[in-house]
């Protein structure tokens, strides 16, 4: 029997998780007046005052290599990844699916590349269009004003390009392409590939307190500046300053606990400084852990009322995974060679970007995919032009060694293909019965297929790199993929896309949370992150997380004015 030591006070909302979902939950509740708690697994950090933003790579005798807790590079502005000491999860035998973790406050707003793309009208509705899988309980125009919102209060850059599913935001002014871009959409017009201006939650003007992104291109380490988005310093902070928020950090969720009635009342969790085992008292729970964390939370959730796990009932919690599917290509273009050194640092990720561009009806797989690009003069570091070799008459030691290296330095370009995975049943999470982590919680264990949806739709992504690269004068090193290799398609959850579990819907008996994102058989239960998603379009998902988090709280909000909660 696990000794709590309970928490005297009651707040009125107790959220798990500070990523994306849960500070947009945490601001908007906050600003409605609620007294609010927010459980987060791991330390304080605010890129303002903890980014290695300026270091240089030579500043380290590892040159920016990667550790452990950073797979990304020891600077960048994420404590994580797919392997968390003391923390593991396992998979059933013979697949495969990696699964990230962010531990810091903020979660992963402090890692992701602030690509911020709006679902579109088709993206709600794909189960009616081709017979994959179900619709969602909502369609564009419920959630609209809230893309509205968050585009007014994250702030994003972009352009108005009138595409029908790929809807056009609140944008300030989207930065120049550089000069590998200016090549590729010059490629991707003479083969009739749509390329416009990247969309990213950079600022490229003032907005309230934070300036301009002054183009450092280290968006990864996390922005001194404030002028890209984090969780930490654009919902917390102001969150904080309204004295209504309370923060229990270095703190390890364990259970959503319940009363007699089965309504949440709280939420039990161990204190990793201590060990100790505390609980936080809430007239509401809102789980914003995270897709697969939050799933976790609510099977390892049980009592008499709920056997199975709370609010599941319906046994859909941990079901209909989904990862974004991701493939790709780098090829090299002679004509780059040599090119003067210049600074073309611009924000953290490619100022282009290929929206789905085709119709599907005259392809061999359904939904489709983005192209996201990258290349230029990036601050070298350890690993710079790997396989240096493999270039004409590359490689070797000594001065041909450094001169080849500076000869071919930003003559590379890379594509990187982001896709919709098809939800599909033989992808999910459950409790292994047998593992634990350090704190004796039970860990999930994945189960994961893609389908030959997935695997053709990887093959065509190879084929258009390929195309573009040639089209650019280019070679790619690499040959193509064979289907034994799933044509280059990564392990599912490589690209930190993990989205489903808890899934929204108007039938009890097919989904766990209502079309506001309300736990069907827990009236005071709530889900705030990518758990709800129906689908997984091939946008990355975190503008829909802020904005349907906000709709979420703002429903929260109405209910407690009401009294009816």
């Amino acid at each position: 029997m696990i000794q709590l030591r309970r928490n005297r006070q009651e707040y009125d909302v107790c959220i798990i998780g500070s990523g994306a979902g849960g500070g947009m939950a945490a601001y908007m509740l906050t600003q409605a007046g609620a007294r609010v708690s927010v459980i987060e697994a791991g330390p304080k950090w605010y890129s303002s005052e903890d980014s290695a933003m300026l270091k240089w790579n030579y500043d380290s005798p590892r040159r920016g290599a990667s550790t452990p807790d950073r797979p990304f590079g020891e600077f960048d502005g994420c404590i994580g990844g797919w392997q968390v000491e003391g923390e593991p999860y396992t998979m059933a035998p013979g697949e495969r699916f990696d699964w990230w973790r962010a531990r810091m406050l903020g979660g992963r707003t402090n890692h992701w590349g602030r690509i911020s793309l709006r679902f579109g009208p088709d993206d709600f509705r794909r189960g009616s269009m081709d017979g994959l899988g179900d619709d969602w309980p909502i369609d564009y125009d419920d959630i609209a004003p809230y893309y509205d919102r968050v585009d007014r209060l994250v702030g994003i850059f972009g352009s108005r390009e009138g595409l029908p599913n790929d809807p056009d935001g609140i944008f300030q002014p989207a930065p120049r392409p550089r000069c590998y871009e200016l090549l590729i959409k010059d490629a991707c017009d003479r083969l009739g590939i749509t390329c416009i201006p990247a969309r990213l939650s950079i600022l490229t003007q003032p907005l309230g307190n934070r300036v301009p992104c002054h183009y450092c291109g280290q968006c990864g380490r996390g922005c001194m500046t404030n002028s890209n988005f984090s969780s930490p310093e654009v919902l917390i902070r102001p969150a904080l300053a309204t004295g209504n928020l309370t923060l229990y950090l270095e703190a390890m969720a364990r259970e959503v606990t319940v009363d007699a009635r089965g309504h949440a009342t709280g939420v039990s969790y161990v204190d990793k400084a201590t060990g100790e085992d505390r609980h936080v008292r809430a007239r509401i729970v809102v789980l914003a852990a995270s897709a697969c964390e939050s799933a976790r939370l609510l099977l390892n959730s049980k009592s008499s009322q709920f056997p199975d796990g709370l609010a599941n009932g319906s046994g859909m919690v941990g079901r209909y995974l989904t990862d974004t599917t991701g493939a790709g290509v780098q090829g090299f273009i002679p004509k780059m060679m040599e090119r003067p050194p210049h600074n073309e640092d611009g924000s953290g990720s490619g100022h282009i970007f290929m929206p789905w561009w085709l119709d599907n009806r005259t392809l061999d797989f359904p939904r489709g995919y983005h192209i996201e690009v990258g290349g230029g003069f990036d601050m070298p570091g350890y690993g710079v032009l790997g396989g240096v070799e493999r270039y004409p008459a590359g490689g070797g030691w000594g001065r041909q060694l450094k001169d080849d290296y500076r000869r071919y330095f930003g003559a590379t370009v890379g594509f990187a293909g982001r896709g919709e995975m098809v939800p599909n049943e033989n992808c999910y999470c459950e409790i292994d019965p047998d593992v634990v982590d350090r704190w004796g919680i039970p860990v999930l264990r994945f189960h994961w297929q893609w389908s030959d949806h997935e695997v053709q739709q990887a093959k065509h992504m190879q084929e258009t790199f390929r195309s573009i690269v040639e089209a650019m004068g280019g070679e790619v090193f690499a040959p193509m993929p064979t289907r034994e290799e799933r044509y280059g398609l990564m392990n599912g959850g490589s690209i930190i896309h993990e989205l489903g579990c808890v899934r929204m819907g108007n039938d009890p008996a097919r989904s766990v949370v209502d079309a506001n994102c309300r736990a069907h058989e827990v009236p005071n239960l709530f889900v705030a992150d990518g758990g709800p998603f129906v689908s997984q379009p091939d946008k990355n998902p975190t503008w829909t997380i802020l904005a349907l988090s906000m709709r979420t709280s703002e429903h929260v909000a109405r209910l407690m004015k009401e009294g009816a909660l």
